[in-house]
């Protein structure tokens, strides 16, 4: 796969490379069956324009998805840099990836612990999946609400908790950056434990949040159903987004703008024992 390169300095600070190693649907799905069937853990995250922007800014933001074992390509815009490289993938979302995870977990038997959303949309999605998946073991469940930085006291007890569950796969939906920040520091603690970062998936499935519709999505303006469906929260991050839009269909004219070059992937594989 590829990895998009910053080579500007914000605030006295240089970003380093985002990497995507996960093409598609199915090898986010394949990788993950992997990882629970080994009891290895992982990250993974779902790169779109937002995550880029916040890469530039946020040093620990930044960092955590240096240390990341699978990224997959969410955004549009990301989607189509990589494909102008010369790469074939498809766009894979938490969205699009949480029922066939689920799925897949209980016919391997492997129990999912749930960190997030919030109480209420997180008991609505879960009863919504058990009718859906009857099969599937929720090792836990939990809607935190941190500070602005997390404690790592909270995050050691969360992951004694994770631990103790016996699970094999922790969603997390709490949005960028909390959720790879939250996801990267669990990792540390859960040797055995994959951290999928989901974002709104699970509020989707609640029906607190409601996604665009398909044809919307397919042509690449599921950002303009939510502007429309919660502009004074998404405004701001699509003004930002927006810097880094134009650079990114214009390499040629911005000095600034991602660069694309091809790289073999250093995830962390399982093991052959």
């Amino acid at each position: 796969m590829s990895s998009l390169e910053f080579n500007s300095s914000i605030h006295g600070y240089t970003a380093t490379q985002l990497r995507v190693n996960i093409a598609t649907i199915r090898d986010a799905l394949r990788v993950i069956a992997d990882r629970a069937k080994a009891g290895q853990g992982y990250t993974l995250f779902t790169a779109n324009l937002d995550h880029l922007a916040k890469l530039r800014t946020d040093r620990r933001f930044n960092e955590a998805y240096h240390r990341a074992d699978f990224v997959t390509a969410d955004g549009w815009p990301i989607v189509w840099g990589l494909k102008q490289d010369g790469h074939e993938l498809q766009r894979t979302t938490g969205a699009d990836l949480l029922e066939p995870v689920c799925r897949q977990a209980a016919e391997q038997g492997a129990p999912v612990y749930f960190v997030g959303p919030g109480a209420e949309s997180q008991v609505i999605a879960l009863e919504t999946l058990a009718r859906r998946l009857p099969d599937l073991i929720v090792a836990g469940k939990e809607a935190p609400r941190f500070a602005h930085r997390l404690d790592d006291g909270a995050v050691q007890a969360m992951a004694r908790r994770i631990n103790e569950s016996g699970a094999r796969i922790c969603i997390v939906s709490l949005g960028a950056p909390k959720q790879e920040l939250l996801a990267d520091m669990l990792r540390a603690y859960c040797p055995g434990v994959g951290f999928l970062c989901f974002g709104a998936a699970l509020d989707f499935v609640s029906g607190h949040v409601v996604r665009a519709p398909g044809w919307l999505r397919q042509i690449g303006l599921e950002w303009g159903w939510r502007l429309a469906s919660a502009p004074r929260r998404m405004a701001g991050r699509y003004a930002l987004c927006a810097f880094l839009l134009l650079p990114l269909a214009l390499p040629t004219l911005f000095r600034s703008a991602p660069r694309f070059r091809s790289f073999r992937s250093t995830a962390r594989q399982p093991s052959s024992t």
